[in-house]
């Protein structure tokens, strides 16, 4: 039987990198929701799609396809069979992705790969309602979370690091309204689900994150 971890928080509390480093210690396969729902918002984008309109945007969700390769070890993203991975982290494709990830259509077209590749093979995944919609038999669900200006700085550092022009205070901002998108959208809303173990990152270090994540992984397997 499969051993699934879900790991769910708000956005920059840092999922994708603690998931990313466990799966590789546990020899897990990594399936980054977040990614995959960013791919179809770049998608969305591409085609000059009114992402306010739901119904516009449930018509073009049927034309793209999403997949989950791996280069090297490291997950690609493929929509339509083109690599998009390297225009993920574009700040327009985040903030539409919170926007059109909330669409019963566009939740509804990732739903199945995800949970299929989670019958099959021990996975992480990481997103914002893995543990309450997407895996809800998890063997163990974790809320990953850290404070607003935890994660704004964090956000701030990678893109000064990438060197690229960045205000603290903007992306705080973002953070905070990204935020309140998310826990307040009728379909999938974040919370943590009530088996998920805390686990907030605000004063922790990435290897203090997954040690922790790490020994709730071996007790349950125990």
């Amino acid at each position: 039987m499969s051993f699934n971890v879900a790991i769910d928080g708000p956005a920059g509390a840092g999922k994708s990198t603690i998931a990313k480093a466990l799966a590789k210690e546990l020899q897990f396969v990594y399936v980054d929701t977040g990614a995959m729902y960013r791919a179809l918002a770049y998608f969305f984008l591409s085609r000059k799609a009114d992402i306010s309109n739901e119904e516009e945007i449930g018509e073009f969700v049927k034309e793209a396809t999403v997949e989950i390769a791996y280069e090297d070890g490291k997950q690609q993203v493929l929509l339509n069979g083109e690599n998009v991975t390297s225009h993920l982290r574009e700040e327009e494709v985040g903030n539409a992705a919170s926007r059109t990830s909330a669409y019963p259509a566009v939740r509804a077209h990732l739903l199945k790969l995800q949970q299929d590749l989670a019958t099959t093979q021990d996975v992480i995944m990481d997103g914002r309602d893995i543990g309450t919609c997407v895996l809800p038999k998890a063997q163990l669900k974790i809320f990953l979370t850290a404070s607003v200006e935890t994660r704004a700085k964090r956000r701030y550092d990678e893109l000064l690091a990438k060197g690229e022009q960045a205000d603290l205070s903007e992306i705080a901002a973002g953070i905070q309204e990204r935020d309140e998108r998310d826990m307040n959208r009728e379909i999938a809303p974040l919370k943590q689900a009530e088996d998920a173990v805390l686990v907030d990152s605000s004063y922790m270090s990435i290897d203090e994150v997954v040690n922790t994540i790490r020994n709730l992984v071996m007790e349950r397997r125990a």
